[in-house]
């Protein structure tokens, strides 16, 4: 038997997911600092999927705002000119270091309506389809990332709210030209019949084609929605003609109308949550914890990892990348059993964190054989009647930036639709996620109710793993994350390892090929990459499926060296790292 009946049904959605997953600014004067102790850069930097956006980070850092103000603004940007991708009507996860090294998080990930029922996604007795289920408003949770930047703000930031928002209304206003990647995600779309009125008169022809790549686009309706959240603040978001925008366009949406309610948007709240940190030989990671399985997977995979040299096998090691898919495998069918909102649902962070259950975990791992099946463990705290529940099809419409002030403090945040143009609805000049397509569809696995099954109120599960590492000497070393649903741990892990293990700069490690290993005896290998050639030795390992994938890969970082700090951006991407 290759692997148990859970987690070969937990990878079929993933595995279709991936199947069809195949694709300058004013300058304001620097006040003088004002710190007196601590890490000092010449220059703070901004790395973004979009060099426009990691520009209006920059701007921010140059008007004197600190690595928060910088976050906030790039996310903002994103909203204009990555519809497809991430913005405020979508969520995400805040990961936050001062120059103490002190961390903080926040959860910014969407809800489901209070309406929302273990029925939801079930039509005539049958679960929908992933497909199915994304256009319009079944899909769409109540937007967190704008709560989420309200209260980073509070907390860390140090310009006025409204400025953070100056240079995402100048690019609403102004216009911005079709990039490659966007008119690609456009050309993908098209035909689905997925698309508002709204979304389709701004991005399509009256041909119903795909504007072309530089051709100019200007967002009024964005531009509006942006200046008013900054003048009268976050609030406004949640209230008013905006809120009534989202109830609208999600209950009288055209495909899957759901229930949602005014009280529904108003009272959402991001969460302050405790990070999720541990040690991997002498560096410390952190991350986010529940609703997000990125800070347990990336961190139990490289523990489990931790007996071996990966160093002296090096990264063209066919056993070195035996070793990385081994230990992924043990770690996302942890993930599949017992990550979700840990509001709802017990989920044994500590336990699953924990050295001794980790080092247990790693003695299941050979150098020179496969194992023959992978099940979850039992870590501390875990309830005996745990479920392992299906793998949601990975997203393709997140992005994930970082930015370090001059002053030493770092943010790594993740922010996300879910997939392309999410649900496809478009309000106030943004889309709606289709986030209620990461809870798993079926409610009931085996005759029990799952962990991360549809409940009102209630966050999905996210692969989403920004992070923060800190060298043997307690500084900062790398900050650091990804895109691409399932596959962001295994980005990250991949990130974390060439530059910890294989002494590489965070440029090469973020330009490393990706194994992904969701658990099951699969694995799949960048198409195209050197990993592609290893695929004979893997398989004489003991792997009987391996193989290549075109996966999305879309991952930023900043790293600390010497002093000086080297922005990175994924090779793959249209991203690009900018300092002040």
């Amino acid at each position: 038997m290759i692997a148990s009946a859970p987690l070969l049904r937990a990878s079929l959605p993933l595995l279709a997911g991936l199947i069809l997953a195949q694709p300058a600014l004013a300058r304001s004067p620097v006040p003088p600092p004002d710190y007196p102790r601590g890490p000092v850069y010449p220059r703070g930097m901004v790395s973004a999927a979009d060099p426009r956006a990691a520009e209006a980070g920059a701007e921010i850092l140059r008007a004197g705002g600190n690595a928060t103000d910088a976050a906030i603004a790039t996310m903002l940007a994103l909203t204009v000119v990555e519809p497809q991708s991430s913005g405020i009507g979508g969520g995400g996860f805040f990961v936050e270091a001062g120059r103490d090294g002190a961390v903080d998080t926040i959860d910014g990930r969407e809800t489901a309506p209070s309406a929302a029922s273990e029925q939801w996604f079930m039509r005539d007795g049958k679960v929908m389809s992933f497909i199915d289920a994304v256009p319009g408003g079944t899909s769409v949770g109540v937007p967190g990332n704008i709560a989420l930047a309200a209260r980073a703000h509070k907390a860390h930031g140090r310009l006025p709210w409204a400025r953070l928002f100056s240079p995402a209304i100048r690019l609403a206003q102004r216009g911005f030209v079709v990039t490659p990647r966007l008119f690609d995600m456009l050309k993908g779309s098209a035909g689905t019949g997925a698309f508002s009125a709204g979304g389709r008169k701004l991005f399509y022809g009256a041909d119903g084609e795909p504007l072309t790549v530089g051709t100019r686009i200007v967002n009024p309706a964005l531009a509006q929605t942006l200046s008013a959240i900054a003048a009268q603040g976050p609030k406004w978001f949640y209230s008013g003609s905006n809120r009534r925008g989202i109830v609208s366009a999600v209950t009288t949406a055209s495909r899957n109308p759901a229930p949602m309610t005014e009280g529904d948007v108003g009272s959402y709240i991001a969460k302050d949550r405790e990070p999720v940190c541990g040690n991997y030989r002498q560096y410390r990671i952190c991350g986010m914890g529940p609703p997000s399985s990125g800070a347990t997977t990336v961190f139990a995979t490289l523990k489990q990892l931790e007996r071996f040299d990966l160093t002296a096998l090096g990264k063209d090691s066919p056993v070195a990348w035996h070793l990385i898919a081994e230990s992924m495998r043990l770690a996302y069918a942890d993930r599949a059993r017992y990550a979700a909102d840990a509001d709802f649902v017990k989920v044994p962070v500590a336990g699953m964190t924990a050295p001794d259950y980790l080092a247990a975990r790693s003695a299941l791992i050979s150098p020179d054989k496969t194992m023959a099946s992978v099940s979850a463990g039992v870590p501390r705290g875990a309830e005996a009647l745990a479920l392992a529940d299906p793998a949601p099809a990975p997203e393709h419409g997140t992005s994930h930036f970082v930015a370090i002030d001059r002053r030493g403090n770092a943010v790594s945040y993740t922010s996300t639709i879910e997939s392309p143009f999410g649900s496809g609805l478009m309000t106030g000049g943004y889309f709606l996620n289709n986030e209620l397509t990461d809870f798993d569809m079926d409610p009931v696995l085996d005759g029990r109710p799952v962990n991360n099954r549809v409940q009102g109120g209630k966050r999905p599960r996210s692969s989403m793993s920004p992070s923060l590492v800190f060298g043997p000497d307690g500084k900062l070393r790398l900050a650091v994350g990804a895109a691409g649903g399932a596959t962001i741990p295994a980005q990250v892990i991949r990130a974390v390892i060439g530059v910890i293990d294989w002494k590489l700069s965070a440029q090469d490690a973020l330009a490393l090929p990706v194994l992904f290993a969701p658990g099951t005896s699969a694995v799949y290998v960048e198409k195209g990459s050197s990993l592609e050639a290893m695929i004979p030795a893997l398989r004489a390992l003991g792997h009987p499926e391996v193989t290549p994938r075109g996966l999305p890969l879309k991952a930023n970082a900043i790293e600390v060296v010497d002093g000086k700090l080297a922005g990175a951006a994924d090779p793959r991407s249209e991203g690009r790292a900018i300092s002040e």
